[in-house]
């Protein structure tokens, strides 16, 4: 174990940080992305300080292997653009760069100071941008040239413990970002760890703080947590603290129905790790109002089936998927029936579409394709125009 220090304005060294050596952090370097390697690395051959940072740091602590990899450095937008030519810079209020590798985006963003707070856009230091990030276990910085952990605020010793630990005050945590309550259930369900009392009454208080939250967000967040081998978990813990009503609020009020309750969590159970692209955790949000709601044996046409589809749409608001997906799902629902509507085209690609979830249903809308926060500084997933599949910059 190392120590980083720091001077104070008098010259007094001080502690600032504890390094982990591989030895002592035993995460698996094979593990770890190698575009993320080579984005790190070429930040730091051009003289910029780099780090992979948040989940993903965590996972690999965990011994997972993670799917994301967020890198944090010392380097301006313009700057990391620069580096990187298959890289974009996106973002209003705070600039973050999105370097592309194939199917791969790996966002890069720029440390972030206090200066106006935990919410402050504008650029820092590492010093600071540790103590903006919600939960100690997310605030572990990862050199993997070096193969270090940098850790400035004990998120290791936490991490041992399983235990969830805010860095934000409590007081404003919630009030600064309320979709960190469904993410502290989230973390502590997935990774075993304990949610501290005073931090859980915190959560049940401050729910309401959720219907503000966008709809797209709320799907953002609800189509993660539906993706997870431990959905159910989680949905049943998001449950007793108040908080699954803001994001299945039929759902929520049906599962006081101890039958439904069970019904709808194994449905999660049995569905959680099945192919996203399949419809199959989707489903497990319809299939037990759809089984309520529906009567298999009357349904004889395209409108018929077109009926049930909406049924389910209106259903699972606020969540507003694409409507591909939410149409795979439906049409899983359907195959379970032994009713095979493969063939039927519920809706013709540029005459017809589904009103948009929460609309009035007289305006013909798009549902929502990759959901992006309201005032978050990132954007979704669009077509990369100009940028070649595959290959590393120069």
């Amino acid at each position: 174990m190392l120590i980083r220090y720091g001077k104070k304005q008098n010259g007094k060294l001080i502690k600032k940080a504890v390094v982990y050596t591989r030895e002592e952090h035993r995460i698996n370097a094979a593990d770890v992305d190698g575009d993320a390697v080579f984005i790190t690395g070429r930040l730091r051959a051009n003289g910029y300080e780099s780090y992979i940072v948040g989940g993903a740091v965590r996972d690999l602590m965990l011994g997972k292997k993670p799917k994301d990899f967020d890198i944090v450095t010392g380097a301006t937008p313009v700057q990391i653009k620069r580096i990187f030519r298959n890289s974009r810079i996106i973002g209003k209020r705070f600039r973050l760069v999105h370097v592309v590798f194939g199917p791969k985006i790996f966002e890069v963003s720029t440390f972030r100071s206090l200066r106006d707070g935990p919410t402050s856009n504008t650029y820092g230091t590492i010093e600071e941008d540790v103590l903006r990030r919600d939960f100690s276990f997310n605030a572990l910085f990862y050199d993997p040239g070096k193969q270090v952990v940098v850790d400035y605020v004990n998120g290791m010793s936490d991490i041992k413990r399983k235990r969830l630990r805010p860095i934000i005050a409590s007081a404003l945590i919630f009030k600064d970002d309320p979709v960190r309550m469904i993410r502290a259930l989230k973390y502590a369900t997935a990774g075993g760890f304990t949610v501290p009392w005073l931090l859980r009454r915190r959560i049940k208080s401050e729910a309401p703080l959720l219907g503000r939250v966008s709809p797209s967000r709320l799907t953002e967040e609800l189509s993660k947590i539906i993706r997870s081998p431990q959905a159910a978990a989680i949905v049943e813990d998001l449950e007793k603290a108040g908080l699954y009503g803001y994001l299945q609020k039929e759902a929520s009020a049906l599962m006081k129905d101890p039958a439904f309750r069970e019904s709808y969590l194994r449905s999660l159970a049995r569905s959680s790790g099945g192919d996203p692209a399949e419809g199959w955790a989707l489903a497990a949000l319809v299939r037990d109002y759809l089984e309520r709601k529906t009567a298999w044996g009357d349904l004889k046409n395209r409108e018929d089936y077109r009926g049930v589809f909406f049924e389910a749409r209106r259903f699972i608001l606020p969540m507003n998927p694409p409507r591909v997906e939410l149409e795979r799902a439906v049409r899983l629902v359907f195959a379970e029936h032994g009713i095979n509507i493969k063939k039927v085209r519920l809706f013709e690609r540029d005459r017809e579409r589904p009103p948009a979830a929460g609309s009035s249903g007289g305006v013909p809308g798009r549902g929502t394709r990759n959901p992006v926060p309201e005032g978050d500084s990132r954007t979704p997933r669009r077509r990369r125009r100009g940028v070649k599949p595959g290959g590393r910059s120069e």
